[in-house]
């Protein structure tokens, strides 16, 4: 199918992301591949979901916002979005953080790769072919690279960037997924939704993009969701051993 068939759609959870937004939304919409993007915005204080209502206006048919109460979490908030794009017929629906740690311009690579039917999932990978990372402090490149040595240790997967959150689902593998089952809602999310596209038997590819830490704002990692991520891999491979994934 030609790529001018298919629609493609971009979705940004935000949280206080008044100084990213704009900018991250503008760069997404002049990509020729004609992305659409919906934000699904978590109650930010800083006035995020008003500049996104401001572009609304000169992009109605482009640019979508859900706007939620409170801190919900990373995965409520793509759940939300892979149920908004399933309603809407979206062809390929990308997940894209709103700090520009991600370049917008990688994600016709990753659209790529599905339209032309080398894969059902392509993930913007950080550690294929190489560590692809600028502006990490050590220790935290070392905790976030043990962490998919030790997802593909426990889990199987052969996945060498497990966390990565930047990445393009064909419309099937969300079809057919039952979302209602996935139940992380930190960076663990991540990891589950790899490894029940992985499970169910989708091709996965991982596209090598550079990674490079926010200039603006703050990063949404902690403790309480690293200690979910390290205890998700087990739940999720206990559970698929014994048939109940």
């Amino acid at each position: 199918m030609p790529a001018s068939a298919l629609q493609p759609l971009v979705i940004i959870p935000t949280y206080n992301e008044a100084r990213n937004i704009e900018a991250i939304l503008l760069q997404v919409l002049h990509l020729p591949e004609g992305f659409s993007v919906l934000v699904v915005d978590d109650g930010s204080p800083d006035g995020t979901a008003d500049l996104v209502s401001v572009l609304q206006k000169e992009y109605p048919e482009r640019i979508f916002l859900i706007e939620r109460v409170g801190k919900q979490g990373l995965g409520t908030a793509y759940r939300t979005g892979f149920q908004f794009a399933l309603e809407r017929h979206f062809d390929c629906i990308c997940e894209m953080d709103a700090d520009f740690s991600h370049n917008p311009a990688d994600l016709s690579r990753l659209v790529e790769a599905v339209w032309t039917d080398q894969c059902d999932l392509a993930i913007g990978s950080r550690y294929i072919g190489g560590i692809r990372i600028i502006n990490w402090p050590l220790i935290r490149l070392i905790i976030s690279y043990g962490a998919s040595i030790y997802t593909r240790i426990i889990t199987r997967m052969p996945i060498k960037d497990a966390t990565a959150g930047f990445k393009c689902f064909s419309r099937k593998v969300l079809e057919n997924i039952n979302l209602e089952r996935v139940k992380s809602n930190g960076y663990s999310f991540q990891i589950e939704m790899h490894y029940r596209t992985w499970q169910a038997g989708y091709r996965i590819k991982e596209v090598p993009v550079i990674f490079t830490e926010r200039s603006e704002g703050l990063s949404k990692m902690s403790k309480a969701i690293m200690r979910e991520a390290a205890l998700k891999v087990w739940e999720l491979r206990i559970r698929a051993m014994i048939g109940k994934l």
